[in-house]
């Protein structure tokens, strides 16, 4: 299957989509300094921008700018940012909206009934629509985001609703689609999670006594917190000086569709999403793929970080033994991107390095988590062969990509993907491998053990919600374009 001259599809990657993370402290203390380190754990999800807004007694700062948490936060800011009870924290990929400074969240608002700082994880599927009426009834936006919408859409609800949590509970009766939020108002915390699931969300405390909300369980870890629970999927969680309160009246109001990406790419391995060790799901994929598509090899190596688990849950269900085949450069940042082709390449060099003593003259399994259009996978696959690896059989721990996601996840237009215009054989023969095996929709949805109830649209499952009819991620910042034209035209 081996061909190394065939056309390669221009470069695109897999990107996390967002970390939200908050707490409320009874006492005012340096929740920055918690929201900062609650970040570092969720850098995985996005690596564009990071923001953390502070509340003090109603008292908002924040700070919002592009840059990975260190970048956006050196110590001298994070102290600027001052003690409080409450705090709201962002680290963004944009899947809605540029990766512009001005898209950095949370967002703060200014209402008649007070502030509001918000942090959204997900994708609305209609927010082109409300974004249309919100407009045309006076709303002036200062960011192209949806989240943004959201915002709106709670500060209408508000309005006319006798708390924030009521007005959350009414704005989710009204956007559609997937969204993990976390709101700071003057003198509360709230935490919720849209009917379907797609975005994970959990609930922790602290030894004193602090409530902390995270995407991910790991950041709770991060910050010496003990994993108390996930939020259901329509759940809204307040947190004020008199408790925490539960409303789950949207609970079970929607099919569960967490998206199963989650388990194979996007979280930490560390973390526990709806009660599955994400780790442990990564390795039953890699188990399940010895089982679909067997070899003979020499050793199983798995492309980091993804790739690891599954690799290590390969070679235990085969026998093969597993082998760390290459060093990661780690201290390469978000801003190590290259314009060109050429430039791409020798990245790819600088990021990942074979370890010729494990590859030389042996036949390799190679394990990695997707191929979305094939050139970061052949840039790996001619590492490999640099390095004298006799045989390359790689082996997928998700199945082929052939549909665009609308929740959050930046999976390319369909005909992008390459799983859409090649045969398994012929996607291995252009990114250059002996075979190429994926795993099954079927044994995909056995990886995480106890869990259930996915989105599998991107592999060709039906989509949980209406699709948007503009689901293009610059759509907001075409608009404005457009109706800076139609201005030009009338001047």
């Amino acid at each position: 299957m081996k061909q190394h001259n065939q056309a390669v599809p221009k470069e695109h990657h897999i990107r996390e989509e967002c970390g939200v993370f908050g707490v409320f402290s009874k006492e005012t203390s340096d929740v920055a300094s918690l929201a900062y380190y609650g970040l570092f754990a969720l850098q995985h999800r996005g690596q564009e921008s990071a923001g953390i807004a502070v509340n003090d007694d109603g008292v908002f700062t924040a700070c919002c700018d592009e840059g990975l948490v260190n970048e956006v936060f050196p110590k001298e800011r994070v102290r600027q940012l001052g003690a409080g009870n409450i705090v709201v924290g962002h680290v963004r990929y944009a899947t809605t909206g540029s990766d512009r400074k001005r898209n950095a969240q949370p967002i703060i608002i200014n209402h008649h009934k007070g502030r509001m700082a918000l942090a959204h994880n997900g994708n609305l599927t209609n927010s082109y629509e409300l974004r249309n009426r919100l407009e045309q009834s006076g709303s002036i936006f200062h960011t192209t985001t949806d989240s943004e919408v959201i915002a709106y859409i709670i500060v209408q609800e508000r309005l006319r609703t006798p708390s924030i949590e009521e007005a959350v509970y009414a704005a989710m009766g009204r956007i559609e689609g997937a969204y993990s939020l976390v709101i700071s108002s003057p003198t509360k915390l709230i935490a919720a999670r849209d009917p379907h699931g797609f975005r994970p969300l959990c609930m922790g405390e602290t030894a004193d006594g602090k409530t902390v909300f995270a995407s991910e369980s790991c950041a709770l870890d991060a910050v010496g917190a003990r994993f108390v629970r996930d939020i259901r999927p329509g759940e809204i969680v307040t947190v004020s000086y008199d408790g925490v309160k539960c409303d789950t009246r949207r609970c079970g109001t929607a099919g569960r569709h967490l998206c199963v990406f989650e388990f194979v790419y996007f979280a930490r391995p560390d973390s526990v999403i709806d009660g599955a060790a994400v780790s442990a799901a990564r390795q039953r994929a890699g188990a399940f793929l010895a089982t679909e598509h067997p070899v003979e090899a020499d050793v199983v190596i798995g492309v980091p970080d993804s790739g690891l688990d599954a690799a290590l849950g390969y070679a235990g269900a085969s026998g093969i033994p597993y082998g760390i085949g290459f060093t990661k450069n780690k201290y390469i940042g978000r801003t190590f991107i290259s314009p060109t082709q050429e430039q791409r390449e020798v990245g790819v060099n600088i990021k990942l390095n074979p370890i010729r003593a494990q590859v030389e003259g042996k036949r390799i399994v190679l394990i990695d988590d997707s191929i979305v259009r094939g050139t970061t996978c052949r840039g790996v696959i001619d590492l490999l062969r640099r390095a004298g690896a006799k045989e390359i059989h790689m082996r997928v721990s998700a199945p082929p990509f052939v549909a665009p996601c609308y929740y959050g996840t930046d999976i390319d237009d369909a005909e992008n993907l390459i799983a859409n215009h090649h045969t398994v054989e012929e996607i291995g023969a252009i990114i250059g491998v002996d075979s190429l095996g994926y795993l099954s929709v079927e044994h995909l949805l056995q990886i995480a053990e106890g869990c259930d109830g996915f989105c599998t649209a991107c592999f060709g499952g039906a989509y949980p919600t209406a699709i948007p009819s503009r689901g293009d991620k610059d759509r907001f910042e075409r608009k404005i374009r457009q109706q800076r034209k139609v201005k030009e035209v009338n001047l």
